[in-house]
């Protein structure tokens, strides 16, 4: 059978974002995951005192995590891929700890709009060689307090791995009013930028 992917050696991403791998590997790319380890919280303390910007910090959070993977293993193409929520008035959330922060997040971003920054960093060699983003807009209905406890019980605990405490190929779906962008955007990696990048560094047959 053929193949879409030239390397020897297959991609490395550098993350275990079950999310990100289904995407690679329903688009034919020969891919393993490894966790980069990356402090992100660290990461994001530095990008505050640089006066980063939402989209400058997804960047930077997916260029840390594909470097670190780079210096272990610099002979493989590394991808790291990184995705910030930003507030109506600017505010960057996080990942939920728990369901009570996961429910004050919901709230916090019901009847408002927010928008989602997703990064891509191709790495070989402990360099970075490509970067690529896109960013998608997303208007959540207003929701009830009853309407937010029915949700996080319909979904479980799985939203506690997105940023926005939803899923939207999944229950998420059904807090939006409206979105605009890529969907591969708004789970986390933008594909088409990705692929473009992967087939100026002759990865693709494609």
């Amino acid at each position: 059978m053929p193949s879409l992917w030239t390397p020897s050696d297959n991609l490395l991403l550098a993350s275990k974002s079950a999310t990100r791998l289904a995407l690679l590997v329903s688009a034919g790319i020969a891919v393993e995951t490894q966790n980069s380890g990356l402090d992100e919280r660290a990461v994001e303390a530095a990008a505050e005192q640089e006066r980063l910007d939402p989209p400058a910090l997804a960047q930077r959070l997916a260029d840390e995590k594909a470097l670190a993977v780079s210096r272990r293993h610099p002979e493989r193409v590394v991808l790291g891929a990184d995705q910030v929520l930003e507030g109506a008035a600017g505010e960057i959330f996080h990942k939920p700890a728990d369901r009570e922060a996961a429910r004050a997040q919901l709230m916090k971003l019901s009847g408002r709009s927010h928008a989602l920054h997703s990064a891509g960093s191709l790495a070989i060699g402990g360099q970075v060689v490509e970067r690529f983003s896109s960013s998608a807009h997303l208007a959540m209905r207003p929701l009830t307090e009853e309407a937010v406890d029915l949700y996080l019980d319909l979904a479980g605990p799985d939203v506690l791995k997105s940023v926005g405490v939803y899923q939207v190929e999944g229950f998420g779906v059904h807090l939006f009013e409206t979105v605009e962008g890529d969907h591969s955007t708004i789970l986390g990696l933008p594909l088409l930028p990705l692929l473009a990048a992967l087939r100026r560094l002759g990865c693709l047959s494609l």
